[in-house]
């Protein structure tokens, strides 16, 4: 996928979790593409994919609107995911590296190094963090050896912020995002120490509470929830 086209996905993402795009709304390319200052086409890709992830419902006639997404779909999914990805993190230790596949995490490892050390985040370097993070998540579930696993986060993954490939940023606060991500970046350090000791136990406990950490996502749709729930007495007062 194109740069633009993750940047679009991100940013239509992170709308949602902000409740910018409030669920049960209805989104268009048009304006959606006049509002993000780009083409139709990498709209449309992100429509499709946000509808993969359970963000966005497909409407009877052309459209899409806003999924509702709750504290526990996303909680029960994420939790699911840390299972899952403990458990290849575990085997993976048991099983041990390839030597290519030892190279390529320490190589991810390295560029994830050079863009944290400047101390700050640009923009371009999220979906730079993205790429990083999706392959070294991949890495690790096929060096588990066990297909099982990749087939169930498979299914897992329409649920709402579920895919590791579901990352969103928020670009008015890179300060914040640049703490956040390079905590996630030394956790892939040490699941990688881990590994490499062969200490399993260890490898997976790190892995299911990166996974957790994502969790943030869910006291944000938590309070968003409260928030609303006060408006409606306020409102039948």
């Amino acid at each position: 996928m194109s740069k633009s086209g993750q940047e679009v996905i991100s940013r239509l993402r992170q709308m949602i979790l902000s409740g910018e795009l409030s669920a049960g709304q209805r989104i268009a390319e048009i304006p959606t593409a006049e509002q993000l200052g780009v083409s139709r086409t990498p709209v449309r890709i992100a429509f499709r994919s946000l509808e993969q992830e359970g963000l966005l419902t497909k409407r009877p006639s052309r459209g899409y609107c806003v999924r509702q997404v709750t504290l526990s779909d996303i909680t029960g999914a994420i939790e699911v995911r840390g299972v899952l990805e403990g458990l290849a993190a575990r085997q993976t230790a048991e099983r041990g590296l390839t030597e290519q596949q030892s190279k390529t995490l320490q190589s991810l490892l390295l560029k994830g190094d050079t863009l944290f050390e400047k101390g700050h985040l640009a923009e371009q370097d999220l979906t730079q963090y993205h790429d990083i993070n999706q392959a070294f998540h991949q890495i690790i579930i096929d060096a588990s050896g066990n297909p099982a696993i990749a087939e169930a986060l498979s299914r897992n993954e329409h649920l709402p912020f579920a895919s590791v490939r579901s990352l969103a940023f928020d670009h008015q606060n890179l300060a914040l995002e640049f703490r956040r991500f390079n905590f996630a970046h030394m956790q892939h350090h040490a699941v990688f120490d881990a590994i490499c000791q062969g200490q399993g136990s260890r490898a997976e406990a790190i892995m299911r509470e990166h996974a957790n950490a994502t969790l943030g996502y869910a006291k944000i749709f938590s309070q968003k929830e409260s928030s609303a729930d006060k408006m409606k007495v306020l409102q039948a007062k």
